[in-house]
């Protein structure tokens, strides 16, 4: 009997639930990593929630096993929600928040098909130094884009802004310090630091796109416009959607970009959730208000990446055999 016969034999002799629990090891590697630096902070943060955790009496006591225990802060049940969610400034922070996710995601969806329709283009030159120049924002450190673009909105007459304003026969405004006119100038970075993935994404859908549907739409006398709504739109529609969840995602949790221009002024009207709870924790050192706050809006976000899953049906055939 060869070596590997006999131990195929030795295996088969083990019984099943041994070799199941020997599987298991394999496993715990990779389990305790995620426990660490995922499931461990979520659910510290589950717990500071329902506390009334501040400097003073969080780190209170000796040791780091203190702090695992939450020193010397008072369970308050739901207390911290209940402030959270009877707080006008949490409501406006809310409204803001969506409204932004809204418009800078029709931002970035617009400006990506049009930018990926132009480097796919049969008649463009140089498609491959633009997909080249395109994900150059990518590699870019984002608090180094964002103090850029803050100085390109800056409300002082050098600024770039104002100076096309200028050039073009308008008066300056005042960016950072009129409410939509800095929830313009959000937009507006935002979309710089998103499209070149929507770009990327939306090439790859684009480049997929049968060249036979074109052709016989052609055929029967569709123009750009129709070949664009009927045939390219419908065949990009998936990948561009998923796009979409992903980068709509990361509007909603946008911390960077209000809180570098004006800190979501002008007066808190431009607050954005992470930086409404970023406040309250840092602030004011309210930190159970401020673990609530993340709470509230990691479900939020959870409930708006699931529908839109389920809805757009972009889990359909995962599970088939």
């Amino acid at each position: 009997m060869s070596t590997a016969s006999r131990v195929a034999r030795r295996v088969e002799d083990v019984p099943f639930l041994e070799r199941e629990d020997a599987s298991l090891l394999l496993v715990l590697p990779g389990l305790f990593v995620f426990s660490a630096f995922m499931l461990f902070p979520i659910l510290y943060l589950l717990g500071i929630s329902f506390t009334n955790a501040e400097p003073s009496n969080l780190f209170a006591g000796d040791g780091a096993l203190s702090v695992l225990t939450f020193g010397e802060a008072a369970f308050v049940g739901v207390r911290n929600y209940v402030a959270v969610l009877t707080d006008p400034n949490f409501w406006n922070s809310f409204g803001v928040t969506w409204l932004f996710v809204a418009t800078s995601v029709t931002l970035k969806i617009t400006l990506s098909i049009g930018v990926a329709l132009i480097v796919t283009g049969d008649r463009v030159r140089g498609k491959r130094l633009m997909r080249s120049l395109i994900i150059i924002p990518m590699g870019l450190p984002a608090i180094f884009t964002i103090t850029v673009w803050r100085g390109i909105f800056s409300s002082a007459e050098f600024g770039l802004a104002n100076q096309l304003l200028g050039a073009l026969g308008f008066s300056s405004v005042s960016w950072l310090s009129d409410r939509w006119m800095a929830f313009l100038a959000y937009n507006v970075t935002e979309a710089w630091l998103a499209y070149p993935f929507m770009v990327i994404i939306t090439v790859s859908a684009l480049q997929d796109v049968s060249e036979e549907l074109h052709e016989a739409a052609k055929v029967d006398g569709a123009g750009y416009l129709a070949r664009f709504l009927h045939v390219t739109l419908p065949s990009i529609k998936r990948p561009v959607l998923f796009a979409s969840i992903l980068t709509a995602a990361a509007s909603f949790q946008q911390f960077l970009i209000p809180y570098v221009f004006n800190q979501g002024g002008p007066a808190r009207a431009n607050e954005l959730m992470v930086v409404y709870g970023y406040r309250e924790a840092f602030t004011y050192f309210q930190y159970g208000q401020g673990a609530a706050i993340s709470l509230v809006a990691v479900a939020f976000i959870g409930v708006f990446m699931w529908l839109n899953v389920k809805r757009g049906k972009l889990a359909d055939g995962v599970n088939d055999a």
